[in-house]
């Protein structure tokens, strides 16, 4: 078997570029090597295209960058390293999302995702070639559908019109903002509200908790939002505005796949804009003490 390319020379990217430089570095290479643009040697430049998404998949991920960066290729191999990225096969098996311009591919190993339509790479450069490329035959007519956050989350199952004809559809627990899901005969794009509490990121939920000064001082119990309702969480004394608490298995379904992701909460210290008499007499205690 022929040795894999290195991730960061397919992105002509040094080991300590920052994620905005890849995210250049990959646009600018899936520019060049999108097949539409070598039509003498499309095999060629569809190969390279994937490859190219492949680079942008591991490397704009910092948990599969790192483990790439210590374990190479083998950390995303069919038991290759124990525990690691690796345990489900290819990396391409654990997301619908290949950086920014989103796709999918056929191929006689299947896919975690058969039945879902992540969006056509082909047709994302249409506007910089002048018209998408035909690939399999006509296209199936596409719609679009907005549901709630929570919905998206959950699940739900919504009626909606399609040319005439009222249908009713199941959206699947986990979807996310821009996914597309292929039925028989059509493609559906799925837009979510945002949330007044709650924002995401793939499979994790992120949650802004205000505390006041005493109780990160001190510590203490107090509850947080989480999608299951509120939660009791354990302040540590000394909490710095700004610390991360991570909530295991408390973020939104994985879709097509097993478990939840995460919560996780950001912490920021509320400091008071009026004091007492008493409190400020503390405060300046505190000041001299250099604490």
């Amino acid at each position: 078997m022929a040795a894999k390319s290195d991730y960061y020379d397919i992105l002509g990217v040094s080991k300590g570029a920052s994620q905005d430089e890849i995210k250049k570095a990959y646009r600018k290479q899936a520019l060049e090597w999108h097949p539409d643009k070598h039509k003498d040697n499309k095999e060629t430049a569809e190969k390279r295209f994937k490859e190219v998404n492949a680079a942008y998949q591991i490397l704009s991920d910092p948990e599969k960058k790192q483990a790439y960066d210590q374990f190479g290729h083998a950390a995303f191999s069919p038991g290759g390293m124990p525990g690691g990225p690796g345990r489900a096969g290819s990396p391409f098996g654990q997301t619908g999302r290949q950086g920014p311009f989103t796709y999918t591919y056929t191929n006689t190993g299947g896919s975690p995702f058969s039945g879902f339509d992540f969006g056509d790479p082909f047709e994302i450069f249409s506007q910089f070639f002048g018209g998408g490329a035909s690939f399999g035959g006509p296209r199936k007519p596409r719609y679009s559908v907005t549901i709630d956050f929570m919905e998206a989350v959950e699940g739900v199952e919504k009626e909606v019109e399609i040319e005439g004809k009222k249908k009713k559809i199941k959206i699947p627990a986990g979807i996310d903002e821009g996914l597309r899901i292929n039925f028989n005969d059509f493609i559906l794009s799925v837009n979510v509200r945002p949330h007044k509490v709650f924002e995401r990121d793939g499979e994790n939920i992120f949650v802004k908790l205000v505390i006041p000064y005493s109780l990160a001082s001190l510590g203490g119990a107090v509850e947080v939002a989480t999608i299951d309702g509120d939660a009791k969480i354990r302040i540590k004394a000394g909490t710095q505005s700004g610390t991360m608490i991570r909530l295991r298995g408390k973020g939104a379904p994985r879709l097509r796949g097993r478990g939840r992701g995460d919560e996780y909460v950001r912490v920021i210290v509320a400091v008071p804009d009026k004091l007492t008499r008493e409190q400020k007499k503390t405060i300046e205690k505190m000041r001299k003490k250099g604490l």
